[in-house]
């Protein structure tokens, strides 16, 4: 497996604007997602979203992403947002910028169900897990590293 940080193919940054929904159930649990890199072996959580496309709105892209990649209710997702610093790689490529992180609060546990999944993401997809912030904060890596963070940040409001 390659080392990203220092693999001379990730020097080039994307800029490519993305969003990403913090959802939280009745529980108080929030919703993350796991992803395998296929270029470097890397396993990581993250929540929900993706990249905005054409003329959207961080907020329509926030809805759009949250129910491609979930089937979760986007009508759910709040106005308020917070900037979120990321500096990550995927699949030899460097991603570097802030990406607004949105709010989506539900009653109970609502199923997950992705049903606009790209072919990339039906490869590299591994799993969803809904967890306390005691388990975030024991799972083995984060993207972005201070998720706890931003989601403390939107759950104070």
């Amino acid at each position: 497996m390659s080392d990203p940080l220092n693999d001379p193919g990730t020097d080039e940054i994307q800029t490519r604007p993305a969003v990403r929904v913090i959802c939280v159930d009745g529980d108080d649990r929030v919703l993350l997602m796991q992803w395998r890199d296929t270029q470097t072996g890397r396993v990581f959580w993250e929540p929900p979203g993706g990249g905005i496309e054409g003329d959207e709105t961080p907020i329509e892209a926030a809805r759009r992403e949250l129910d491609e990649e979930t089937g979760l209710d986007p009508a759910a997702i709040g106005d308020l947002s917070i900037p979120v610093a990321r500096d990550s790689y995927w699949l030899g490529q460097r991603f570097k910028k802030i990406e607004p992180f949105f709010l989506a609060r539900y009653e109970g546990r609502p199923e997950v169900s992705p049903n606009g999944f790209t072919p990339e993401e039906s490869e590299t997809f591994v799993a969803f897990g809904w967890h306390t912030p005691d388990e975030i904060g024991r799972l083995d890596e984060l993207e972005p590293p201070d998720l706890l963070d931003a989601i403390s940040a939107l759950m104070r409001g």
